[in-house]
């Protein structure tokens, strides 16, 4: 059986793919540096305000790395199989954009600096915008 020929990528999907396999990797950096502080941090303070301080401060920090390290493995994902135009990029994409939108606005309800907020629903937007676009979408068999 013949396989159909292969999708040439858009140029944007080629931009957007590298720019989220930087973002992954220097998250990947990030978080597993803020998971190491944890435990440092969380050591330091059990020894100055003692067991209960220390968990609480080191346990944030590391909750807080795990949940960067899982965004990043997701932005590893979306990098991998945009440039592939792997069919569940898209999707992955498209769901990545919608909880950054939500995320922008929840942070701008608990009085988050609105003029960052505005910019990240403003890229996240155009993202959306541009994935749903008919050339994009049938560049991943979506159409």
């Amino acid at each position: 059986m013949q396989q159909p020929p292969m999708q040439a990528r858009p140029t944007g999907i080629t931009i957007l793919a590298a720019l989220a396999a930087i973002g992954g990797v220097l998250g990947l950096c990030g978080s597993l540096a803020l998971i190491g502080l944890g435990g440092v941090l969380g050591g330091v303070a059990a020894s100055v305000g003692g067991a209960a301080v220390g968990v609480a401060a080191g346990g944030l920090a590391v909750i807080f790395g795990l949940v960067a390290l899982g965004v990043s493995v997701l932005d590893l994902a979306f990098a991998y199989g945009a440039w592939n135009l792997k069919p569940w990029a898209w999707t992955l994409g498209v769901v990545a954009q919608g909880i950054s939108l939500v995320l922008a606005v929840i942070n701008i309800l608990q009085g988050a600096d609105i003029s960052g907020q505005i910019i990240s629903i403003a890229i996240a937007g155009i993202i959306l915008y541009y994935l749903m676009t008919p050339e994009v979408k049938r560049a991943f068999g979506r159409a």
